[in-house]
């Protein structure tokens, strides 16, 4: 788990858009929302970023992102499939 043996905050702080994305294991989140309980700068942390998502995403609901931004996104996501014909020579 990405939270053992944290030295601080640091571990869970480097971790909060992943929380805040849902991208994290059911364990972490625990770990994380246990963390938050028990450290109110870092509650303060994860508010502020909070906040700052849902007013992002509230302002940018209209928006559509340029057709040249999301071809260069497609084009580093997209996976490149090579297929290797072997021909036997007797």
């Amino acid at each position: 788990m990405m939270f053992d043996n944290a030295p601080a905050c640091d571990s869970y702080l480097d971790h909060l858009a992943e929380y805040l994305d849902g991208e994290l294991t059911e364990s972490e989140c625990t770990a994380l929302k246990q963390h938050l309980a028990d450290c109110p700068p870092c509650l303060d942390e994860y508010q502020r970023d909070a906040i700052m998502k849902a007013l992002i995403r509230r302002s940018c609901q209209c928006e559509e992102a340029p057709a040249a931004l999301r071809k260069q996104i497609m084009q580093r996501i997209s996976v490149q499939v090579t297929t290797v014909q072997i021909h036997r020579v007797d």
